[in-house]
């Protein structure tokens, strides 16, 4: 597979990477060993990504509340209803911009702002904020709100602090421990209940709910959750065969429902028994000439529209798993590099719509890309 010349010029020019190429022994239409694009997050581009929910993770307006009100109690501002997550548009959004700052903290001790960051961190997640927003949950009608996407989002953060060994880290996990409490018996107690996967692009997506949901678990050794999503995955997916990719991506997608399950069904099974499933269920991607397109978006000032970008950040970080997972599959890692520099210019670009939850999506992917 040759890469287009519009992304040798990206790779030429994005001076917030370091790209290096190796060459692997898978080969291509040539008979020529595939050079695959190493992509490396520097400071540079730490910097970057930090700002986007840094400067919203406090802003209160515009908001999307999502929310039922069953009286009169459910009525207030943003801020009063999630004291913790109000920012950056919407609850989940405002969770996993806060996972974001935390993961570029560990990672770049030396990060911009990173004085600021741990400020309004320690503001945010108080003891006091994170007890109102659990009361919130609990309140009546509200026991499903931000399933299960939110609830991912939770965990993700939950296991980034779980695993940062500082003083601030501790005490945040500690103020956050209610809420991850209740999140882990909200996944167990709903689990059993799901008879069907839910196969969309975007937040309800079961496989993505669990593939964040199984980090958490895996980390801090939660049994009861790492065997109710492992009961789930073999229910859901394991005799899934021929999973129609050409359909991908709809118009509002972020996520791929095929890449996506075969992400988590990976993490089940042995490399050896996970190609012959993946074989079954997504033939076409054992060839070493696939090609895959890049989400196109049209208009980044429309909020759905721009979804595709996170599709492209999405499909990235899947199709690394993938190949992580079986060796000969490395030809993936040169569609997924592409899907990743397509959007990543992008998501400074201004527009509110996408800038406050882009930044989080293409730390996922860099984090997930071959070290």
């Amino acid at each position: 597979m040759v890469l287009k010349k519009r992304n040798f010029i990206i790779y030429a020019f994005i001076a917030f990477f370091v790209f290096s190429c190796k060459e692997e022994g898978a080969t291509g239409k040539t008979g020529t060993s595939i050079t695959l694009p190493e992509i490396k997050l520097t400071l540079s581009e730490a910097n970057r990504l930090a700002s986007l929910p840094l400067e919203c993770m406090q802003v209160e307006f515009p908001n999307k509340l999502n929310q039922t009100m069953n009286d009169s109690a459910h009525l207030g501002m943003p801020k009063q209803l999630h004291p913790a997550f109000y920012g950056c548009f919407d609850w989940h959004s405002a969770v996993h911009g806060h996972w974001s700052l935390v993961s570029l903290l560990k990672q770049f001790p030396s990060i911009e702002n990173g004085q600021e960051i741990k400020e309004k961190l320690k503001t945010n997640i108080s003891k006091e904020n994170i007890e109102a927003e659990l009361a919130y949950f609990k309140r009546k009608g509200n026991a499903t709100y931000e399933r299960t996407y939110g609830w991912a989002w939770v965990l993700k953060l939950a296991e980034e602090l779980h695993t940062w060994d500082t003083p601030l880290a501790r005490e945040l996990e500690t103020n956050l421990q209610p809420l991850t409490d209740y999140i882990v018996k909200a996944y167990t107690v709903f689990l059993p209940k799901l008879n069907y996967p839910i196969r969309v692009g975007e937040h309800s997506n079961t496989a993505f709910g669990l593939s964040l949901a199984l980090d958490y678990a895996e980390v801090v050794n939660s049994v009861e959750l790492k065997n109710s999503i492992e009961s789930t995955v073999n229910r859901f997916y394991i005799k899934d065969k021929n999973c129609p990719l050409g359909w991908e991506p709809s118009g509002f997608d972020f996520l791929s429902p095929c890449l996506e399950e075969a992400n988590i069904v990976r993490r089940f099974m042995t490399p050896a028994d996970f190609k012959r499933w993946l074989d079954a269920f997504l033939p076409q991607l054992t060839n070493v000439d696939f090609e895959l397109e890049p989400g196109k978006v049209s208009d980044r000032a429309d909020g759905k529209m721009v979804h595709l970008d996170g599709l492209n950040f999405s499909r990235a970080w899947c199709l690394y798993g993938i190949s992580n997972s079986i060796p000969e599959y490395k030809h993936l890692e040169v569609i997924a590099g592409n899907h990743i520099l397509h959007s990543l210019p992008n998501i400074v670009d201004g527009n509110y719509s996408g800038t406050h939850w882009l930044g989080t999506f293409a730390l996922y992917s860099l984090n997930k890309s071959p070290k």
